[in-house]
């Protein structure tokens, strides 16, 4: 890096596919950049060069090679999406974080059979860590934070490597109540709609057909709530999702469901309870108890985590300052 002045700052990569990447089709990576730290930045064959006020130069300079980074050490960087992963990095700067140390382990944290899967953020590797340690895993956090799609990746990891026979995945059905008999259709057609967001993430890991093969062979079971009593989950990766809309005892129950050489995820987001107020949550009810319990890890992801279009995080902040 060579600085003409206090002011402009050019940049130089020694690799033009992951330069092109980095830019962004019609270099609208670029512009977000340019906009948000109000900048000016324009390219000659290999080389970058930024203008604007020194500290924002600087800042911008930083981004660029954070996110040079990030890309030139992905084993596939063709297939990450690198808007958003240019909206993480500009998210740290709002945060306040200095870009030159980097939050997130490097290291592939789950392999699947569609992609390889990274944390995004220090939230994200520190959840990761603790479900490679622990046996059972309360991931709490606000929508966006990826601390569903994780444990999805998680758990596919385990099956694709075979240390798991199967996955179950679980949520709470129609509020925590699942009063499922006045809606239309067979049982599977009434609980899929509510099911939709862990179908979706197993669809970006897996091909369809993998997945409905799975399903059909009993290799993956997607169901209600409700489905898990009276069993014992024994050598199979176990998430239950939306787990703020539990009861007390629900939560007991499937808690004592976990049987030998298995793993439990449990998800949810305490801002979102949909239960009775005079109801406690059994989410908030079991992270409490359990805190200092051998074997079961409780992470808590922040808006800083987010990683879904970065005015989700603005709003999250908003009403965090609340």
């Amino acid at each position: 890096m060579a600085s003409d002045d206090t002011k402009s700052v050019r940049l130089s990569f020694d690799d033009n596919d992951i330069l092109l990447l980095l830019c962004g089709q019609h270099n609208v990576n670029l512009a977000k950049i340019e906009k948000t730290l109000d900048v000016s930045i324009d390219s000659f064959g290999n080389e970058l060069r930024i203008k604007g006020d020194a500290e924002q130069t600087k800042t911008a300079g930083d981004v660029i090679q954070r996110l040079f980074k990030q890309l030139a050490t992905d084993p596939d960087p063709k297939s990450t999406a690198s808007g958003p992963l240019t909206d993480d990095i500009l998210r740290l700067v709002e945060y306040g974080h200095d870009l030159t140390k980097s939050p997130v382990q490097e290291q592939v944290f789950a392999a699947t059979w569609r992609k390889k899967i990274f944390a995004r953020t220090k939230g994200q590797s520190e959840y990761f860590n603790l479900m490679r340690k622990n046996e059972v895993v309360f991931g709490l956090g606000p929508a966006g934070t990826g601390k569903t799609y994780m444990a999805v990746a998680m758990a596919v990891d385990h099956l694709k490597a075979k240390k798991v026979e199967k996955l179950i995945l679980s949520r709470p059905a129609v509020e925590a109540g699942e009063r499922l008999g006045f809606l239309p259709g067979d049982m599977k057609e009434k609980v899929d709609p509510y099911l939709r967001p862990l179908y979706d993430a197993l669809y970006d890991m897996m091909p369809a057909d993998k997945v409905e093969r799975m399903i059909a062979n009993g290799e993956i079971e997607i169901a209600p709530l409700a489905f898990m009593r009276g069993r014992t989950l024994s050598n199979a990766f176990v998430i239950i999702d939306e787990a703020q809309n539990t009861t007390s005892i629900q939560m007991k129950m499937v808690l004592t469901r976990l049987g030998q050489d298995s793993r439990m995820v449990i998800t949810g987001d305490l801002s979102q309870v949909d239960l009775p107020s005079n109801q406690l949550s059994g989410l908030a009810d079991a992270t409490a108890r359990l805190r200092d319990i051998e074997g079961v890890g409780i992470y808590r992801l922040t808006g800083e985590d987010v990683v879904r279009h970065p005015i989700v995080a603005r709003i999250l902040k908003a009403y965090d300052s609340d």
